[in-house]
């Protein structure tokens, strides 16, 4: 294995872990002594996509990686969140344990593991991968996103309070620490 900072090709392993469907080894390279961190996954068998038009093509994970951080680009999400989005991916590929699957699937995948990060790469996401032709097709798909928290809001019985500005809480602030003012208890 390469150092990325240095490229040399002698390092040693620090830690390794179970990550998903492969193992995650944490390395120091010898010649510089910087860290970094490598993923490893057994590939027994190639996966092969089918398109919309019928062609056929390999999995390409660097090509699924380069669509997640583009509808990610800018978005505040934490560090290795698109990585762990990335294995629970390939990972639901590799359980439905065909060897041709239809590119849909994958978009659907990947549509999924988006809508729970951030709504706004999901959106970004779906305008190209079910290519909207105008804005028409934004406000639906925005509007759809937008209808179940609306709905789980009126529904939850203990928040409806929070949607009219008239009610007002009336319980008092309590301080956390010792009580103000007065004489000490046993004094």
């Amino acid at each position: 294995m390469n150092c990325p900072f240095c490229g040399n090709a002698d390092s040693k392993v620090i830690d390794s872990r179970e990550s998903g469907g492969g193992v995650r080894r944490r390395r120091e390279c010898n010649a510089c002594d910087l860290r970094f961190t490598t993923y490893e996954q057994v590939q027994s068998r190639s996966l092969m996509i089918i398109k919309r038009d019928g062609t056929r093509e390999e999995f390409d994970r660097e090509k699924l990686w380069a669509s997640l951080t583009k509808a990610c680009a800018k978005r505040p999400l934490p560090t290795g969140l698109l990585e762990k989005a990335l294995i629970e991916i390939e990972s639901q590929l590799a359980d439905i344990g065909k060897t041709e699957i239809p590119s849909k699937t994958l978009g659907e995948f990947t549509m999924s593991r988006l809508k729970d990060m951030d709504r706004v790469a999901y959106i970004r996401f779906a305008s190209v991968y079910r290519d909207f032709q105008d804005i028409e097709t934004f406000r639906t798909e925005i509007d759809a996103l937008l209808k179940p928290n609306k709905e789980m809001l009126e529904s939850n019985n203990q928040l409806s309070f929070l949607e009219d500005p008239d009610v007002v809480l009336s319980s008092p602030k309590r301080r956390r620490g010792r009580p103000s003012g007065g004489a000490m208890v046993g004094s």
